[in-house]
């Protein structure tokens, strides 16, 4: 069986996403789809609107044949290491192939871009130190860096699927992969519009601020019937959806019961970040406003929202270095079809990592995150908390 990947998170699966995995089996021509899918966490540093075990099901009704979990330490870290986290899963897994969707929508543009860049890292490297040393955030001071070498080639890493794109093209190159690229061209919505907009695509980002505003009923036409049921589904288990709100007296609790020197020890937290988070939570009566005053021209909205979920989820720097310094260690399976079912079978006596289908009977330092990071996200509930403690430890994969 022929089989391709895709990186995702759908937070939640929208009609884009569709859209993506119906051209994705088009363009490459795939018996089965492999999804690598963020867990209960995000790469933006946000908790999923719904639980894993959800999103994996709308994954599979919407064209996915298999799920696997990218684990906590690679799924919320920043872009390279999170794209080698997903592309090495997907090799281990034998994918022939990955799509992605790019603002581009031309892979051998990214392929060239790479290969011209590459002969050009220590330059590279100079200018987005000296951007940064002048106050820019690292993607802001990436782009202008790249953009003061002259590239000869039209790709724009100013936009967040290029950025993305690139970074899985590089690390498919720099494992030596025999994984080829592929690049659907995104359609209709940008990846950070607010707002629906016209069509029936319209980007997570503008439906969850829908759904927190209580315009559900606008955002329906945007997400395919068995979204809209497993959205309510979770309200009705959960007596919420999730996102930093819900989370924001923890978080609060945390910085202001522990001391700075304990605080600088979790991961993302550098150059006396963890002073400014204690003073700005002093001024601040919800998560919205608490980031406001964090908010810095060196620092992204997503690098800091990384930040408090190290925090929230006391994750320290060394945890997470010793997980991110080596490769994703299993593979956890959230899901599959019976089409994903014929595929890990024909595989299954090749693979290098073990698989995971019940995380009792294997233990790892990443699984052991991912345990104590989804007790964290359990407590974002209403309703029924201690079943949804149990979750991780309970659910079986998910069969469509």
């Amino acid at each position: 069986m022929k089989a391709t990947g895709v990186v995702v998170e759908y937070n939640p699966f929208h009609n884009g996403h569709y859209y993506h995995l119906q051209e994705t089996k088009k363009a490459t021509g795939a018996d089965c789809i492999i999804a690598v899918m963020s867990g209960n966490f995000l790469q933006r540093g946000e908790p999923a609107l719904l639980s894993k075990w959800k999103r994996t099901k709308m994954a599979l009704l919407g064209g996915a044949d298999l799920v696997i979990e990218l684990p906590y330490a690679f799924a919320t870290s920043h872009a390279p290491r999170f794209a080698f986290g997903s592309i090495y899963l997907l090799q281990s897994l034998g994918a022939e192939s990955f799509c992605f969707g790019s603002e581009s929508g031309d892979a051998e543009l990214f392929s060239k871009t790479h290969e011209w860049l590459k002969d050009k890292q220590e330059t590279y490297q100079e200018h987005i130190r000296s951007f940064m040393n002048n106050g820019l955030s690292y993607p802001s001071a990436a782009s202008r860096a790249f953009e003061s070498l002259d590239i000869p080639l039209a790709l724009d890493l100013s936009k967040p699927n290029n950025i993305l794109g690139f970074e899985y093209v590089r690390a498919s190159r720099e494992l030596g992969s025999h994984i080829r690229p592929v690049t659907i061209k995104r359609k209709n919505a940008d990846y950070h519009d607010v707002m629906l907009g016209k069509g029936n695509i319209a980007s997570a980002t503008a439906i969850r601020e829908a759904i927190f505003t209580n315009d559900a009923e606008q955002a329906a036409p945007y997400m395919p019937g068995y979204t809209l049921e497993l959205l309510a589904q979770e309200q009705v288990e959960k007596g919420t959806l999730m996102n930093w709100e819900r989370f924001y007296p923890l978080l609060r609790y945390q910085l202001l019961s522990t001391s700075p020197s304990e605080i600088n020890r979790f991961y993302e937290v550098e150059e006396g970040l963890e002073y400014r988070m204690i003073e700005a939570m002093k001024k601040s009566d919800s998560y919205e406003t608490f980031m406001k005053h964090l908010k810095t021209k060196r620092y992204t909205w997503t690098r800091l929202q990384r930040a408090c979920l190290h925090v929230l989820n006391k994750v320290k720097k060394d945890e997470m270095l010793a997980i991110l310094d080596s490769s994703p260690s299993y593979i956890r399976v959230l899901g599959m079809t019976g089409k994903g079912r014929e595929y890990l079978g024909s595989v299954k006596k090749s693979l290098d990592l073990p698989l995971v289908t019940t995380v009792s009977k294997y233990d790892s330092a990443g699984l052991r995150l991912e345990a104590k990071t989804s007790l964290v996200y359990a407590q974002g509930a209403t309703r029924d908390i201690l079943r949804a403690e149990k979750e991780e430890f309970n659910t079986p994969p998910v069969m469509v």
